[in-house]
């Protein structure tokens, strides 16, 4: 039941993601860099798939699309934060589905805890330092990584993204989600090569 439940939030937050990336809403965050990597200005990766389709749903979510979203820790950017870039990395893989939703609720779980320290309201991007640190764990889980890969990976996040503050919920969110996106899959496979702060 509870895994059904991760489910329906992995298809609400694709579903927003899908529509953003269509249809180019707010910033067009997501369709920019996916229409870059038409154009050969930028290479698909695993990074570069977490930030498009992350910064897609932010896209559409900002502007108001009337699509719900699974919520993270209170928010539903945190949220989007919190699944995509996990479903992104997911495709690279050959991961049964019970792996890949077992990585979807440490997401949650660490973003949950990080906010519990955080606060409701920062000064910090809870996108970027609370669901970046639950999507960093999720992923390094989903890549076969140990306590201490976990660890390292929250690090590696934390330490980059540490400055980055919250002005405001507004369409310019998308680019701090797919910073967010993009350095939680960098900080989980720099913390499985050993690279940790």
């Amino acid at each position: 039941e509870d895994l059904a439940f991760l489910q329906e939030g992995v298809g609400f937050n694709t579903r927003l993601a899908e529509y953003g990336l269509k249809f180019g809403c707010g910033l067009g965050v997501g369709k920019t860099l996916e229409r870059l990597v038409r154009q050969r200005l930028i290479q698909r990766d695993m990074i570069v798939d977490a930030r498009i389709l992350t910064s897609s749903a932010a896209d559409a979510r900002m502007s108001g699309v009337k699509l719900p979203a699974m919520s993270s820790a209170g928010s539903g950017n945190h949220g989007l934060t919190a699944i995509l870039p996990i479903v992104a990395v997911e495709k690279y893989l050959e991961v049964d589905q019970k792996t890949f939703l077992e990585a979807i609720a440490l997401s949650h779980l660490i973003t949950a805890y990080v906010k519990a320290h955080t606060g409701r309201l920062s000064a910090i991007c809870g996108c970027s330092v609370a669901a970046g640190a639950g999507a960093t764990a999720g992923i390094t889980y989903l890549l076969g990584g140990d306590a201490s890969h976990l660890a390292g990976a929250i690090k590696n996040l934390s330490e980059d993204l540490a400055g980055v503050i919250c002005d405001g919920a507004k369409g310019g969110c998308a680019l701090k989600l797919a910073t967010a996106a993009g350095t939680a899959v960098q900080a989980a496979l720099f913390s499985l090569q050993g690279v940790n702060v």
